[in-house]
């Protein structure tokens, strides 16, 4: 490590230690990010105590108050950036400012989320965060803005022959600090007591004459300030930018997840062990931190499912909990009439496209793809209920699986989709054996850190994968293949949703059906739960490496990103998007998002908060997706129609 630059204190019993020194400036280093883990996950778990919400955009009030704070000392009034009290109450209103947004945010999106689905508040969220980025990007502008170091905390400390930044110790000390003032308010305060109570039973506390909404309001409000507060901390570290939220708000929820749910005291512990894992990961495996970390997160997930200090749910728990009421699998029933009008939409379509040229053909195909994947996801959610935040591991499995055997063994597109879906087989078979022993949001986190492990691998394993260059050149469809390749993607993307509709029909969707809705009659009337969710779960994963290949074949090149958690974000849009109880849903899902969005795309500029903004719509006003919405609006307007005998 360099020497920085700055006041220069000595601490001379370390001095020629060199094994000693390295590992303890490695200690501390990881401290120091554990306390801003920690502010992020205080602020993260407090929400979800509370409100019952799964906050994803909670990144995004961390990358809020890092920009303001950042405008404010640099752009604004940069006088403010070498005065230390100046410099904290710029940092204070950062948090501040985090804290009115997420007030804001509490008022017209949360509290109407809060009764909903955690798979729902995620998508959600998801929303709020895309139109978060574009109102920032709108606000702040896009560049990177540097900001000045802390006064007075520009100096290091000589550790032996290692230097340690002074300021990374103030933020070791602030860590038990936060920790301490939340648990004092928590514990000693009314407002803090109220709080407790909404945790353990908010309807009995109704019951009891305290309006929850303004506790509610009061937890959002204290968890997007801590967050703002994270970000507005991290600036002497690193520059604020417009991917910071994206960047922090996955480690945040290893953290919220391994520490318990609703557990501040567990998130404490978690940010130590991933900040002290991050930390010296980095020496062992340098290419590989971000497996350990979520390895590390796994292997708590599989020996304590609720996390290191979260509740053990009981049996009678697990069967009340909050979850989606009793489905109907819609669109079974619509009659022959019915099912040959849609497939003649879909195919309407398919021949626009055709007709159109290279940009609407590549559209069609991009559509088709995403049917194939959607309906790989909505198979296990609508019929299983089991929730995937990280279904992108099994389609980023399936195209590097179909680019490998045919790049290293010339296979063909037959041959090369065979192979894509057998490594999501090997995968998902491996990994079936950690999903039925978790659910809601540690099963989202699970098949995340599975994605993120799958993304690492693909990055850092050059030498088979490429790394971020990927692999190109394929040509498993040629020019002259091109029709028959689209009449397949066609052929596939219908030959999914009839099989969908023979799974729910059958004597298994019927068994999934009941686990999904009643897990504990299910079990007791003698189903065999776990095979069904492991079998349900290493099929959508084949489905899924069979996009993925097909992806792969459709654009000649494949690339980490594929495992990204923007690609399993598509296939939940999708699903959600149409409906996810709707057996057309994935198919009205993926039109929507390929076509809207690459026509948003072209003419809007801030098309993702658009986007974010009509999700957000759509899952407080619609659930059921836009299959369930049209029903209602017909109904409606029969209603209010004149003329109509009752």
């Amino acid at each position: 490590m360099g020497r920085p630059g700055g006041k220069l204190q000595r601490l001379p019993f370390l001095h020629g230690i060199e094994g000693v020194t390295f590992s303890v400036v490695q200690l501390l280093g990881g401290l120091s990010y554990a306390t801003t883990l920690f502010l992020m996950a205080a602020g993260l778990t407090l929400i979800f105590g509370v409100t019952r919400i799964v906050n994803f955009a909670h990144g995004s009030f961390f990358m809020l108050g890092a920009l303001f704070t950042a405008h404010w000392v640099t752009h604004w009034f940069p006088a403010w950036g070498e005065s230390a009290p100046l410099y904290l109450l710029a940092i204070l209103m950062g948090a501040a400012c985090a804290g009115l947004a997420g007030a804001a945010a509490e008022f017209l999106l949360l509290r109407r989320m809060s009764d909903a689905p955690e798979l729902y508040q995620l998508v959600a969220t998801f929303g709020l965060t895309l139109a978060m980025h574009d109102a920032m990007q709108w606000g702040f502008g896009p560049d990177e803005v540097f900001a000045p170091r802390f006064p007075g905390l520009k100096g290091s400390v000589q550790i032996g022959d290692e230097f340690f930044p002074v300021y990374q110790l103030a933020m070791i000390a602030l860590g038990p600090l936060v920790w301490l003032g939340l648990h004092l308010l928590l514990r000693r305060s009314r407002f803090g007591q109220r709080l407790r109570a909404a945790t353990q039973d908010r309807s009995m506390l109704a019951a009891l004459g305290v309006n929850p909404r303004p506790l509610m309001l009061g937890a959002v409000v204290l968890g997007c300030a801590l967050a703002g507060l994270a970000g507005a901390l991290q600036l002497p570290r690193e520059p604020a930018h417009l991917q910071m939220d994206m960047n922090v708000i996955v480690e945040t929820f290893v953290v919220v997840v391994t520490g318990g749910l609703g557990s501040i005291g567990g998130a404490f512990v978690a940010a130590l062990l991933i900040g002290l894992v991050h930390a010296f990961g980095i020496n062992v495996f340098p290419q590989a931190t971000l497996v350990i970390v979520f390895l590390t997160m796994a292997v708590v997930l599989v020996f304590r499912p609720q996390g290191l200090n979260g509740k053990a749910v009981s049996a009678q728990e697990a069967g009340s909990g909050v979850r989606e009421a009793a489905q109907k699998f819609r669109g079974l029933g619509v009659g022959a009439a019915g099912s040959s009008a849609i497939a003649a939409a879909v195919l309407l379509l398919a021949c626009l496209a055709w007709a159109g040229g290279p940009y609407w053909q590549a559209l069609a195909a991009d559509a088709l793809i995403l049917v194939i994947f959607g309906i790989s996801l909505q198979s296990m959610m609508a019929l299983g209920g089991l929730v995937s935040f990280g279904h992108a591991a099994f389609f980023a499995l399936g195209a590097y699986g179909a680019a490998l055997s045919h790049s290293l063994w010339g296979a063909s597109l037959p041959l090369a989709l065979a192979a894509g879906c057998g490594a999501a087989l090997a995968v998902a078979a491996v990994f079936g054996a950690a999903v039925v022993r978790s659910s809601g949001v540690y099963l989202a986190m699970l098949s995340l850190a599975l994605a993120q492990v799958i993304w690492a691998g693909a990055t850092q394993w050059v030498e088979l994968t490429g790394g971020d260059n990927g692999l190109i050149g394929l040509t498993l469809v040629g020019d002259e293949g091109r029709p028959v390749f689209y009449a397949l993607l066609l052929g596939l993307a219908l030959l999914s949703v009839a099989a969908l509709r023979f799974l729910a029909r059958s004597v298994m969707g019927a068994a999934l059906q009941a686990l999904r809705d009643a897990p504990l009659r299910a079990s007791a009337s003698g189903l065999a739960v776990n095979w069904l969710k492991y079998r349900i779960f290493v099929e959508s994963a084949v489905l899924a490496g069979l996009a993925g290949g097909l992806f792969a074949a459709h654009k000649g090149a494949v690339f980490p990103s594929l495992a990204s958690v923007s690609t399993s974000v598509d296939a939940l849009l999708v699903v959600l998007l149409g409906g996810v109880h709707q057996l057309w849903g994935a198919v009205v899902g993926s039109m929507v998002l390929s076509y809207a969005g690459a026509e948003l795309g072209r003419e809007v500029t801030y098309w993702r908060g658009l986007l974010g903004v009509f999700i957000m719509l759509i899952m407080v006003a619609s659930p059921s997706g836009l299959l369930g919405l049209l029903p209602r609006l017909a109904g409606a307007w029969r209603r209010r129609s004149p003329g109509r005998s009752a």
